[in-house]
């Protein structure tokens, strides 16, 4: 065998199975190690090549070999074996032991592991890639010994024939257009590219060169505007890769990058930030990071210590302490992201996902599992490495992302460490003071008692900032140190459109604040004053507006600020952020709250769980999906998985005497799922007895059922337009993208013309619609929805008041024409500028 070409034997006799195909996220996404899994027919592992057993699970279910070549091969005998507690394996090998190809190394009871619920698909990867620049998996039935099952190629080796073409290719040099170079955004854009291809890919600038699959690591090459950089790819995919990956950066990698640099023109030198100085000794001057004036007292925030050890337990061990603590961490990224009703704000934490996943990053841990650390303490030196180096950066963007990188890093240190993050009790009227907020901090404060926030780090580009401006947190970044000086309870003004803070203010300038304050007040005041009055045109048009919620908290407080029932309930909140699917007890309790807290004469409309591909459950293993906003999600998965369906549509069904209950079915394209999910409520309705009048309705998100809305409303008693996915799947654009988020516009005529053709086919069997989507919450796009015809508006909990005053200010029949005008415009540009026009 070469050493520089190694082949590895089918350790079990079976089918081959790519490693995308596994149905554990740890291992279809290669957070372990790239390689192949077997469908094992027969029951002893054997070595699939010679080399020494570096590690024997205690459980032994899993064995690690060191090949000669220096090679980590793990063997893992199914999913989730490790809870069997050894029961059904014997190790026929020692720790240390020397062993030759096709030798026994596990014996295993296959029978005994299925009637577990445990499955066999049996695993083998490379947990060190950096010494691989190329895997070949093999296809079909193997037999143990003999077929070869991944053939790799070792960094550095000598090429074989037929990979010698691909390999080591260098790219013409690209100008990076970016205007801040690659920063987060263009750079994750890059790397998730990279992926997909399977050569060893590196970017290289000068002398420097950095992963092409590591967001970190591209940052860290710190690329600025103009920048001429190659592409190094090692591999047999390398042209295809370089091809593409040098499109993507001469297209700004997802940004919009305006019209070029002239060329010639000389580079941007960025010069290190100073920050400002006030000469006025009650004035510290810092960066506008989000507008607004807030009166308030200082309280100042210091970050808790995460304490962890540094030697670990068993390697295998702290590698899986350290994957379920990686996923555990996505799923409350995953959480957070859908408190955020901004998606191009939620993205943020799309992008601390893909942290979690980031090589680079990756390996540092692994590494120092590897030899002997604790997940702990390996993780905390991985990422604090990194954010220390990007920190260093004269780039203040990517400088800006160390704090990113350390706020993923200290998510995943406490589920490490088994501690909960310190929750931040803060009195009222407070003006948060710190070195550094995290994007998490910022999106969890209390804003009844947080009036503005300034830290000494960051920057108006920092993801804190962004945040706070989508909060409507007056905010200020890179304020003058001395502002960690000041004792809690000072008196200040925070101006965060001028990015000062004023001590201890004089009374005039106070009052002039408040006067400010009181007048947007005065105005809340009024439309809470008359909140629970219903929403009536001047022209005599009831409109129903209702409260989009998460949660009992959200429905008590809808119903306080007016909301005349729950147009959404987002349901898949009792089923993220655990490990375990929430029991038929658990969801009757939270339902019959819920409805209690509505009563009898409010509609309570519960969306059936719409999770899966973009948003996986780590109880539900599903196999890594190329476009998970065209894969299984919504009712697909529920149709698939009907046991989960069935066991949510009791829970749903026993709160039916407590409401007027809806339940609403997520992303119907088809006729076919209606009638199957219709069929499936009405057996366990008739299990259950229940003789409540339980209207069933579905989301419209797909083209295709507003297409044939009125056929569709034959079968259902009423419809909810998701806006949000039916613009993106209208216009075919992410609306998370960098680029097309702005352009994936619900006021779109198209998208308008949709909502309309709903409308009409839904009243021509006498149906309801309703939107639930973001434009519902827009004062800017309510009259044309009046005008379409839209009957119900599901909207954000704060905005009940606002939205049900404006509708009252207006007459149907100028809403009428006002929507058969913009339905004849061209762009969303022309419709919001008629729009903003009117509101003028």
């Amino acid at each position: 065998m070469s050493s520089q070409r190694i082949e590895l034997l089918a350790p079990l006799t079976g089918l081959i199975v790519p490693i995308e195909s596994v149905p554990d996220p740890v291992f279809a996404q290669k957070m372990v190690g790239d390689g192949v899994a077997i469908d094992p027919t027969s029951n002893v592992l054997a070595a699939p090549t010679g080399g020494k057993v570096k590690q024997l699970h205690s459980s032994h279910h899993a064995i690690t070999l060191l090949t000669p070549e220096g090679l980590e091969v793990l063997l893992h005998i199914g999913l989730d074996t490790v809870m069997l507690k050894g029961e059904g394996f014997k190790a026929l090998v020692r720790e240390g032991e020397e062993v030759r190809t096709g030798q026994p190394l596990i014996e295993f009871d296959a029978e005994l592991i299925m009637k577990r619920g445990k499955s066999i698909l049996t695993e083998m990867v490379v947990t060190n890639g950096d010494k691989v620049s190329a895997y070949l998996p093999g296809n079909g039935f193997a037999r143990v010994g003999l077929t070869p099952a991944l053939t790799l190629e070792l960094v550095g080796g000598a090429p074989s024939a037929a990979a010698s073409v691909a390999e080591g290719q260098l790219s013409d040099a690209v100008k990076v257009p970016n205007p801040t170079g690659l920063h987060a955004r263009p750079a994750a854009v890059l790397a998730n590219a990279a992926k997909t291809y399977k050569s060893d890919i590196k970017l290289v600038r000068g002398g420097d060169d950095a992963n092409a699959k590591s967001v970190v690591s591209i940052m860290g090459l710190e690329v600025k505007h103009n920048d001429e950089i190659k592409i190094k790819a090692t591999g047999p995919d390398a042209q295809a890769a370089i091809k593409a990956l040098t499109e993507l950066i001469r297209s700004g990698c997802g940004e919009d990058c305006g019209p070029g640099v002239p060329a010639g023109k000389p580079k941007t030198v960025i010069k290190p930030v100073v920050k400002p100085h006030s000469d006025d000794p009650d004035v510290l001057v810092g960066v506008s990071a989000s507008p607004g004036l807030a009166v308030g007292q200082i309280f100042q925030v210091k970050q808790d210590v995460i304490e962890v050890r540094e030697q670990g337990d068993n390697a295998e061990v702290e590698r899986r302490r350290l994957d379920d603590a990686l996923k555990e961490a996505k799923q409350q990224l995953e959480a957070l992201k859908s408190e955020i009703e901004d998606p191009g704000k939620a993205e943020i934490f799309s992008a601390h996902q893909e942290l979690l996943a980031d090589p680079d990053l990756l390996d540092i841990a692994i590494s120092g599992v590897s030899e002997g650390k604790s997940a702990g303490f390996a993780w905390r030196k991985a990422f604090t490495t990194y954010a220390d180096k990007l920190a260093k950066l004269q780039n203040e963007v990517l400088a800006g992302r160390a704090n990113d990188i350390r706020d993923v890093g200290r998510r995943v240190l406490r589920l490490l460490a088994g501690v909960k993050e310190a929750e931040l009790v803060v009195p009222d009227n407070a003006i948060l003071i710190a070195e550094e907020l995290t994007p998490s901090d910022t999106a969890s404060l209390d804003r009844t008692k947080v009036l503005g926030f300034a830290t000494t780090g960051g920057g108006a580009t920092s993801h804190v900032a962004i945040l706070a401006r989508s909060l409507n947190i007056p905010a200020i970044c890179g304020i003058e140190d001395a502002v960690l000086q000041l004792p809690n309870g000072v008196p200040v003004i925070l101006d965060g459109t001028r990015g000062t803070l004023r001590k201890n203010p004089s009374e005039a300038e106070v009052q002039q604040i408040r006067d400010k304050q009181a007048t947007l007040a005065r105005k809340r005041a009024e439309e809470q004053a008359t909140a629970h009055q219903p929403a009536i045109t001047r022209d005599g048009t009831r409109v129903e507006v209702v409260a989009n919620i998460g949660g009992l908290d959200e429905a008590k407080q809808g119903v306080t600020l007016g909301g005349e029932g729950v147009g959404l309930l987002r349901s898949e909140f009792l089923y993220l952020e655990r490990t375990d699917a929430p029991t038929e007890e658990e969801q009757t309790q939270i339902y019959s709250d819920i409805a209690k807290a509505l009563g009898t004469t409010r509609t309570l409309v519960i969306r059936t769980l719409d999770v899966g591909g973009d948003k996986p459950l780590p109880y539900l293993p599903m196999p890594a999906e190329e476009n998970p906003f065209l894969g299984v999600r919504g009712i697909r998965l529920c149709l698939a998985a009907p046991e989960i369906l069935r066991t949510q549509l009791r829970a749903i069904l026993r709160a039916a005497p407590l409401s007027k209950l809806h339940i609403m079915f997520p992303m119907i394209a088809s006729l076919e799922e209606v009638r199957e999910a219709k069929a499936i409520v009405a057996e366990e309705k008739a299990a259950l007895g229940v003789t409540a009048d339980v209207k069933v309705g579905i989301m419209v998100e797909v083209p295709s059922t507003a297409v044939m809305s009125e056929i569709f409303a034959r079968e259902v008693d009423f419809f909810s337009i998701g806006t949000n996915d039916l613009t993106q799947y209208t216009l075919a654009m992410d609306r998370g993208h960098p680029k097309l988020a702005k352009q994936a516009d619900a006021l779109h005529p198209g998208v308008l013309r949709l909502i309309a053709m709903t409308v009409k086919g839904a009243h021509a069997h006498g149906k309801w619609v309703g939107v639930c989507g973001g434009i519902a919450s827009d004062p800017l796009a309510v009259p044309v929805l009046l005008g379409i015809g839209v009957d119900e508006l599901s909207v954000s909990v704060p905005a009940i008041p606002s939205i049900k005053a404006l509708v009252r200010k207006l007459n149907k029949s100028d809403c009428v024409k006002l929507a058969n005008e913009v339905l004849q415009l061209g762009t969303a540009a022309e419709v919001r500028a008629r729009l903003a026009s009117l509101a003028d």
